[in-house]
């Protein structure tokens, strides 16, 4: 594999920050507002980051209306405001993104979901019916991010841990992550913890498998610098805001 770096998480279109406001026009998150032509990926990886406390109301509505009847279903059954408006921003942030790489308008992508890796229930990840486009999802708390790739990709954000979190999932750890984390001071254990649980969840994203596959068959590492966990696979850590942590990972095409 060609080496590459995991660059800083661009803003998604329209439901970001606006770092790149020439990515994307608002307008292309109405329903049926025309797309310009499809475009190629930008190298071997893209990454998008959105804010969902950011957002506007006139902006969550229009979000809204990209999504189709299954994300709208979802959406209304989460209880809390702000779980509903993470959903609605990681969803149509998404679509967003896809809809320029394929010229294909957000609300029209032909989305479908992969069976279950565990049950093969028809609720997996969800993919493209189209080939050539590659893509991963994650959003906690406040930020979403979206992973475009031509080969399998993976990409997972989390908050940082609490010091119960880290007690509690032990288990998840491959042997040698454990034997690190017990080696450092008691602070330094949230931040440790959570580096190594978002590089296992990016992979198995990238794998396809989810938490199906016993993350602790992996080893990752919880220090500064990933380990790669496989021939043909690369994790990178992404540069998030304070307070959380986030990796990518690539399968060599």
């Amino acid at each position: 594999m060609a080496p590459w770096r995991a660059p800083h998480a661009r803003a998604a279109p329209d439901l970001a920050e606006r770092l790149c406001p020439a990515v994307l026009d608002l307008s292309v998150l109405r329903a049926g507002a025309d797309t310009p032509g499809p475009r190629p990926l930008h190298g071997p990886l893209e990454l998008y980051l959105a804010r969902v406390g950011e957002q506007d109301a006139p902006v969550l509505r229009q979000a809204g209306t990209v999504l189709d009847a299954e994300e709208r279903a979802r959406a209304s059954a989460f209880r809390h405001d702000r779980d509903r408006d993470a959903y609605v921003v990681a969803h149509a942030a998404l679509r967003g993104v896809l809809s320029v790489v394929l010229g294909v308008r957000a609300e029209a992508l032909p989305l479908a979901r992969e069976p279950c890796a565990g049950c093969g229930g028809p609720h997996g990840r969800p993919v493209l019916r189209t080939p050539g486009v590659h893509f991963s999802l994650s959003h906690s708390g406040g930020l979403v991010l979206v992973a475009l790739a031509p080969a399998p990709v993976g990409v997972d954000v989390e908050g940082l841990a609490t010091m119960q979190a880290v007690l509690s999932a032990q288990s998840a750890l491959h042997t040698a992550e454990a034997e690190e984390l017990a080696r450092l001071p008691a602070y330094g254990r949230p931040a440790a913890f959570t580096r190594a649980w978002v590089r296992k969840e990016a992979y198995l994203k990238g794998l396809g498998t989810g938490l199906v596959r016993d993350p602790a068959l992996d080893y990752l590492g919880t220090g500064p610098t990933p380990t790669d966990p496989a021939p043909g696979w690369a994790v990178r850590d992404v540069l998030v805001p304070s307070g959380y942590a986030a990796a990518v990972a690539l399968r060599s095409p």
